[in-house]
């Protein structure tokens, strides 16, 4: 996803000029792209997280739009303040692009897993988090983010996606799911991030006659338009590449607990126990992940 993510912003930022990249001295390989085409306004930070994002709060403040972009957890927990006091409290357009979602950087440990960040970047009031199933969908967020800049977190995961198809214009909106397979008007799958492939081998397993769907915008402002969208359901799975415990699983299940809903609800997502193994992404999503 991450060569796609550079073509695309790269395409978008011909047309405007208030476009910003910055890195924190990793991506090289990936960025050239941008960064060749638009030298003035690509910057490397440095090993230095939290100036990189103060660097990039700066630069939003003077009506620019700044891409932030990093390892998932070095772009958040190692600058949570500033993510905090400086891009979300002054409703900033910085999005914070995050590669390597879930166990993409397996064979690195526990350090490099994201299993956590939607906790921590769900809990920001002004916050979109913008987790994309494919190259689809990604291109339609980037269009969907820098017409509508704000505080928002893009979790990219580390792989490339091959896919030649044409990129069709699909209707993004906070908090609606996009409908992926149509089998029941009753009982759904709801995916954020790329699990859509698990989502098909579960429901020819655990989950036959579901329906799957993609939540690839969310955050706290918008459940109320989620609630309305999915309160036709009686049976609900989520499904994610986190834990459970303040991620994308428990979202919704606040959600579904403030509006008082009787809706069923079961949450398919990675155990706790994986922080203590190492090994690649294929095998600690058998071993961990939903099954």
């Amino acid at each position: 996803m991450r060569k796609i993510f550079i073509k695309e912003l790269t395409n978008l930022n011909s047309n405007k000029r208030n476009i910003y990249l910055i890195i924190n001295d990793l991506g090289f390989n990936v960025i050239e792209p941008f960064k060749n085409k638009f030298p003035k306004r690509c910057f490397n930070a440095g090993v230095s997280e939290q100036s990189m994002m103060g660097m990039s709060a700066g630069i939003a403040s003077e009506k620019c739009h700044t891409f932030v972009y990093s390892i998932a957890n070095f772009s958040t927990f190692r600058c949570a303040e500033q993510i905090r006091n400086d891009v979300d409290y002054h409703k900033l357009p910085v999005t914070i692009v995050s590669v390597g979602s879930g166990v993409g950087y397996g064979n690195l440990g526990y350090s490099h897993h994201a299993l956590q960040d939607y906790a921590l970047m769900r809990s920001f009031p002004n916050m979109l988090i913008l987790s994309p199933g494919n190259n689809e969908e990604l291109v339609n967020l980037l269009k969907f983010i820098i017409k509508n800049p704000q505080p928002s977190y893009l979790r990219l995961d580390k792989d490339e996606i091959l896919d030649n198809k044409k990129k069709k214009n699909l209707k993004i909106e906070p908090g609606k799911p996009i409908k992926i397979l149509n089998n029941s008007k009753k009982k759904a799958i709801i995916v954020t991030g790329k699990m859509q492939e698990i989502a098909f081998n579960l429901i020819k397993k655990k989950y036959k006659g579901y329906s799957i769907f993609s939540l690839p915008i969310w955050g706290m402002k918008t459940k109320k338009k989620f609630f309305y969208s999915i309160k036709k359901f009686s049976n609900i799975v989520t499904l994610e590449d986190h834990f459970y415990d303040g991620g994308f699983g428990s979202w919704v299940s606040e959600v579904l607990s403030s509006y008082q809903s009787k809706i069923n609800i079961r949450s398919e997502s990675i155990s706790p126990d994986c922080m203590y193994d190492v090994g690649s992404k294929n095998y600690l999503l058998k071993k961990y992940g939903p099954k």
